[in-house]
């Protein structure tokens, strides 16, 4: 008798929504509220049919008002509910910063330890969709970069799937962002997926030659420019970061001490980013295992373009990945 796990194939859209329906069905207090996520069905489609099946007091529609109602999710935690606070985009998130960053994240030690405040918030995040400047930016490393919260980007359908769940048992707020390229990417999944662990990074292609740490939707340039270097003999190890805070170190300081080489992509600005950090850390704690410096493959320090052949050029590119990461190992080898 096979004791095989049955598979299905699902779109990201699809995961994220099923997680957000299980963990309903699963807990009476948990709901959903953002902008457009009731009778429309969410701007990315992910809450569609979710208002005819749990109604308006779960599904609820809010005002284009971001920092009211982050701060109407902030006090739903407080009151003991579980909400789900959807943000459009990450642009629009910043209006509500100060809710993010001067309440949710802060309350527990400005009181003490008494409040804490289990929110999750989701958030579309990333370029490539020709949505210009103004929704199309990938802040998360900012978001990363405040204690208090946790910071998940997951890349795959299961962890799009599984993570909510686990965020929503987590105490303190969790922000997961969601990369608007991928709602319509298809993926594997089990029939019985659950819950799934969100303090680790995960090895999603092993290799001996250079590490790429990456994250979210560059994973897949970075396994296809793995795809590509295998062909010439280079074997790339491609960390998936899945959180961003707190960083899994030991995961990619480990590749690091096997490959002797870091490549970093991050869909970020370069400057002050989170790729930034994890080379100073590499360089803190893995200093002796390199034997070449850390190098990092970013977004143009620019507003992301409108035209798609902008926007691309703006974006981490395959073929730079690609170039780079075969100049790194072979002129030190």
């Amino acid at each position: 008798m096979s004791t095989q796990t049955a598979m299905k194939t699902i779109t990201y859209r699809e995961a994220v929504k099923e997680a957000i329906r299980e963990a309903m069905l699963l807990d009476e207090r948990v709901f959903l509220m953002g902008e457009d996520v009731g009778h429309y069905g969410g701007c990315y489609a992910v809450s569609k049919g979710l208002l005819a099946e749990f109604g308006p007091e779960r599904i609820r529609d809010t005002p284009l008002a971001e920092s009211g109602f982050v701060g109407a999710g902030i006090g739903a935690a407080l009151g003991g509910m579980r909400p789900i606070v959807e943000v459009m985009t990450v642009n629009f998130s910043l209006l509500a910063l100060d809710q993010i960053l001067n309440t949710a994240a802060t309350l527990l030690h400005m009181s003490g330890g008494l409040f804490n405040v289990p929110l999750v918030i989701r958030m579309a995040t990333g370029a490539g969709k020709q949505l210009a400047a103004q929704h199309a930016h990938s802040l998360e490393g900012w978001y990363a970069h405040i204690p208090g919260l946790r910071v998940l980007s997951p890349a795959m359908v299961d962890d799009a799937r599984g993570m909510l769940w686990t965020a929503l048992q987590d105490p303190d707020p969790v922000l997961i962002f969601e990369n608007n390229t991928l709602y319509n990417m298809e993926g594997m999944l089990p029939e019985d997926a659950g819950p799934v662990e969100i303090d680790r990074a995960k090895i999603r292609r092993p290799g001996r030659d250079i590490t790429l740490i990456t994250y979210s939707a560059s994973l897949f340039k970075c396994l296809e420019a793995a795809e590509i270097l295998a062909r010439e003999g280079i074997e790339a190890e491609v960390i998936d970061l899945r959180s961003l805070r707190p960083l899994d170190d030991a995961t990619y300081l480990a590749s690091i001490t096997k490959t002797h080489r870091a490549l970093i992509v991050d869909e970020g600005w370069r400057s002050g980013s989170l790729s930034a950090e994890i080379s100073a850390r590499i360089m803190e704690q893995g200093f002796y295992d390199l034997d070449l410096p850390v190098e990092r493959i970013c977004s143009a320090e620019v507003p992301i373009p409108y035209a798609r052949h902008m926007e691309e050029a703006a974006l981490p590119r395959v073929e730079t990945i690609v170039a780079t990461a075969k100049r790194m190992v072979t002129s030190h080898g």
